[in-house]
């Protein structure tokens, strides 16, 4: 059992999607514990509220009712200023889809959050792009324009976009959806590392039943809750 105190926290968290007659019961008081070093899926059918959930922990939408704790601290209803701070320092995204401006280089893209939050140098921002891209095995395509990778790489890019500014969690949503099975395999490899080697806490929401059940935890939604878990 982890004594320690979870990165991510959520209690009695309660989604509604549309208005009048067409108003739908997404989230249902959802409750869930994320701790460091720990990778953990969601899996269920398409509309049972996985993505909803995860753009809730990532402070991408608010919730009608529940709390959202990121390190103890609450976050559901913090203004606009202090959830994006919360976002950008503690909070790395990976989507099915990479994201990357096409006009930048690899190294840029990887940059841009460094910038958005303005903690360190120009040079110290460029030193951490590079070691991240030789941490995902592309170091030596820093300097190649995001349209020049290939899907696989253009994911690992994102991948340590991510991670730029160390966050505590990092929140995958489908983010092997779009590869083959062996890249697929790669980007999820690199996942697990996350957890294993840097400490992050990593939540996936994804289809793959079969990359799904190489986590830690895998959590089966239904109908806006949890119907089951299975520990690693």
């Amino acid at each position: 059992m982890n004594t320690k105190p979870p990165v991510i926290r959520v209690d009695k968290l309660h989604r509604y999607l549309g208005e009048g007659e067409g108003r739908v019961h997404v989230l249902r008081g959802i409750q869930l514990e994320i701790h460091s070093g720990q990778t953990c899926s969601i899996v269920g059918p398409s509309g049972c509220g996985k993505s909803t959930l995860l753009y809730l922990l990532g402070l991408l939408d608010r919730p009608d009712s529940g709390e959202i704790y990121l390190a103890d601290r609450p976050l559901a209803n913090g203004d606009d200023d202090e959830r994006t701070h919360a976002r950008n320092a503690a909070i790395g995204f990976v989507f099915q889809f990479h994201f990357l401006l096409a006009e930048f280089s690899a190294l840029e893209n990887i940059m841009l959050p460094m910038r958005k939050l303005g903690l360190m140098s120009p040079s110290t921002m460029r030193d951490r792009a590079r070691h991240l891209l030789e941490q995902v095995g592309i170091g030596n395509k820093a300097d190649r324009m995001a349209n020049q990778l290939s899907g696989g790489e253009q994911q690992r890019v994102a991948i340590a976009r991510s991670l730029a500014n160390s966050p505590a969690v990092l929140l995958a949503d489908e983010p092997t959806g779009n590869l083959d099975a062996a890249n697929s395999a790669i980007v999820f490899e690199l996942l697990q590392k996350v957890a294993t080697e840097m400490g992050q806490a990593v939540v996936i929401v994804t289809h793959n039943l079969d990359l799904a059940h190489r986590c830690n935890r895998v959590l089966t939604m239904k109908d806006g809750q949890f119907i089951g878990e299975t520990l690693k």
